[in-house]
């Protein structure tokens, strides 16, 4: 009797061991389809309601308002930030969401809005963005949720060219904030000479776009003596083909409708930005002029730049990069944040050096 209960508690405490591991590599298999369904806000988009919209005459509108570093110089910059929110109850993030708002000042500002400082004066808008889920899949209503974010883009660069009726401008975005800046740039730049000829160059980090929609209206930049072009890159690892395979198959650009479709046959933009060219060549690491983890910094601070340490070769629209080797420029944070833009900016002095340049060429043909 005794041996038959101890057979039936083993029996039974094996039973719970194998339940455990199946539990545990479900979990470790399915983990990012359990968290990616945790974001979706379960409404469809026709029926959703948006969070207010924010008033762009107001403070409250703009993470960052005509701020300027100290010797900055004589431009205008327009820059929209990547994806911050991650979603769940919400389609589009509402604005003053907290734990937005710190992401966006703690790591997006200092790395992606700093290569710009030294230019001008910079303006932030707030918008209603995208959640992080509207970047995880093809849907339909996630389309639309990104398309809906450009609405308040728009307005807010309304505003803002109305405060800067002459002089150079620089546009710029990460993430979806570059899908913005693209259409941005096809929809109220492009048409318009006067607000063409003031365009020192449009940057679009971390975004693919389709060169051949994008170069019939502005072109793609060849050289850094160049101005009122275009600086557009994807960045992926050289030895992760299939995230590179994903980002293409994957990617959304936008038609001439003002509709996000599939990239499918078309070809990807990239301009390396550590030659501010289209070339295909490949790069060595010594030409690199400095990436940075300025997560954290104040605002204003200039960040250590760490030279030499990316390889970089447009290869099939993507630019493919050296793996990073310093710790500070590993993967961090949470499962959702490694699928925003990254913690650290490879590329803050090449980009800096780039607009610098192109801002001097700029001013240098407007004295002649």
């Amino acid at each position: 009797m005794t041996r038959s209960r101890l057979t039936v508690r083993q029996w039974a405490g094996w039973v719970g061991l194998a339940l455990v591991l199946l539990l545990t590599i479900g979990l470790a298999v399915w983990r990012g389809d359990i968290l990616r369904a945790g974001l979706d806000p379960q409404v469809p988009f026709q029926t959703y309601e948006p969070p207010p919209a924010p008033d762009y005459a107001a403070a409250s509108g703009w993470a960052l308002s005509e701020t300027r570093a100290p010797g900055a110089g004589p431009a205008a910059i327009f820059f929209v930030h990547s994806t911050t929110y991650d979603g769940g109850r919400e389609w589009n993030g509402p604005i003053g969401d907290g734990k937005a708002d710190a992401y966006l000042n703690r790591v997006v500002l200092p790395n992606y809005a700093g290569p710009f400082a030294r230019t001008g004066a910079i303006s932030a808008p707030r918008y209603r963005q995208g959640s992080l889920y509207t970047r995880l899949t093809l849907r339909e209503d996630a389309r639309e949720a990104r398309m809906f974010a450009y609405g308040d883009v728009a307005r807010a660069f309304d505003v803002w060219i109305a405060r800067h009726p002459t002089g150079p401008i620089v546009l710029a975005g990460v993430e979806q904030g570059g899908e913005a800046v693209e259409r941005l740039i096809r929809e109220k730049v492009a048409p318009n000479p006067g607000l063409s000829r003031r365009l020192i160059a449009a940057y679009m980090t971390d975004v693919v776009v389709a060169a051949d929609g994008l170069a019939a209206q502005v072109p793609a930049c060849t050289s850094r003596e160049q101005t009122g072009c275009v600086v557009a890159y994807s960045p992926v690892s050289d030895g992760n083909d299939g995230a590179a395979s994903r980002r293409l198959r994957r990617a959304l650009v936008w038609d001439e409708r003002g509709h996000l479709v599939e990239l499918r046959d078309q070809t990807a933009l990239c301009v390396n930005p550590v030659t501010g060219s289209q070339t295909t060549a490949a790069v060595p690491a010594r030409a690199h002029r400095g990436a940075t983890n300025a997560t954290g910094l104040e605002w204003g601070a200039r960040p250590a730049l760490i030279a030499r340490e990316f390889s970089t070769q447009c290869r099939r629209g993507l630019l493919r990069h050296s793996e990073p080797r310093l710790e500070s420029f590993q993967e961090t944070g949470n499962w959702a944040d490694r699928r925003k833009a990254r913690h650290y900016n490879m590329f803050y002095g090449d980009i800096e050096e780039d607009v610098e340049a192109r801002l001097a060429v700029w001013l240098a043909d407007r004295k002649r």
